[in-house]
């Protein structure tokens, strides 16, 4: 059984990490990501395929300290409120249900920026700096931790296990915190790993790393699960078995694999006779999931009526929409682009 990095973990956050352990390779925990606080790609699902998936993803970009309202363009407005209180409803939902959390940040610099500053486009923001003591880039860096750990709290006091994936896609530069090389980007989510872990002792977080370069890896010390992001050129019918293995390779052998974001599914007919050990899948959100621009319906329902497949359990609060009401949530919210 694999244990968790931080000894002090509370028994559900180990009790996480041991199913997640325990179900790779025997089956594919479902996964959603949520954009915004309507969450209509779980409405999406419920009407295609009656289910809702086991694991959501909920974003915290309207947290970010350092947003700047006054050069931001609408998208990047509309973004913005339309995220806002997720960390209400992510606690929420994890109440009524017995469904998995996962949590993914896109952090607006901590200094300067405009519009969309998680981009590495859009803020001058150097990450490199923050490695540097008494840096204002340093002190940014931290003041933005305590507001996010304070949010994390909340799960904690509400005994709500997360998988936590900081500093995701570290392996690309888009984002400010992987502009600087992929070893930069690890040595900021050991910084996190270390001020969450023995400063503001929260026990209640999985640590996901999620960037598939081995020089980057920041040691089985700070990681419980390993991950990867794919988003194909186009479709087609596969485990992700090669990008398992290029993961492991980069990674470690020794740890939990989940496939954090993907475009298109894993096929679920070709991981039930190969078992290659992801022990979950998120799709994301907007038009990655609803229409057929990327999974078919018919993809949909496969997946989600397999015995390969852990779903999740309806939240109080839809038991007994009907399709028609969950089809009107749809058609309200159809996608308008991703982050």
């Amino acid at each position: 059984m694999q244990k968790t990095v931080n000894p002090n973990a509370s028994n559900k956050t180990k009790q996480l990490l041991n199913m997640l352990s325990e179900t790779a390779g025997r089956a594919i925990i479902t996964g959603q990501h949520t954009q915004t606080n309507p969450m209509e790609e779980i409405a999406y699902i419920r009407e295609v395929t009656g289910k809702e998936p086991k694991l959501r993803g909920f974003e915290l970009l309207a947290y970010s300290p350092n947003i700047n309202y006054e050069d931001a363009g609408e998208e990047c407005l509309v973004e913005v409120y339309e995220n806002r209180g997720t960390v209400d409803s992510a606690i929420a939902w994890a109440k009524e249900t017995d469904g998995n959390v996962t949590l993914t940040f896109h952090w607006y610099s901590p200094i300067g920026g405009r519009d969309k500053s998680f981009y590495a486009k859009n803020t001058d923001f150097n990450a490199e700096k923050i490695l540097i003591e008494n840096t204002p880039e340093r002190s940014a860096f931290y003041r933005d931790m305590d507001v996010i750990a304070s949010l994390l709290r909340r799960f904690e006091e509400a005994d709500i296990p997360v998988l936590w994936r900081p500093f995701h896609e570290a392996d690309g530069d888009w984002f400010w915190w992987g502009a600087k090389g992929p070893v930069v980007a690890s040595k900021l989510y050991q910084f996190m790993f270390e001020y969450y872990t023995n400063v503001w002792h929260l026990n209640n977080l999985l640590w996901v790393w999620n960037c598939p370069v081995k020089e980057a890896y920041p040691g089985d010390a700070y990681v419980d699960i390993v991950s990867v992001d794919i988003y194909l050129e186009q479709y087609e019918k596969t485990d992700y078995s090669e990008q398992y293995e290029q993961l492991i390779d980069a990674t470690s052998p020794n740890k939990v694999a989940a496939l954090a974001e993907v475009g298109y599914m894993p096929d679920v007919s070709i991981l039930q006779k190969t078992h290659i050990p992801w022990a979950y899948f998120m799709t994301w959100s907007k038009e990655f999931c609803i229409g057929e621009q990327y999974n078919r319906r018919e993809s949909l329902r496969a997946m989600y009526d397999s015995d390969y497949s852990v779903v999740g359990c309806q939240s109080a609060s839809t038991i007994g929409q009907s399709e028609q009401e969950a089809s009107e949530i749809v058609s309200s919210m159809m996608p308008t682009g991703i982050l």
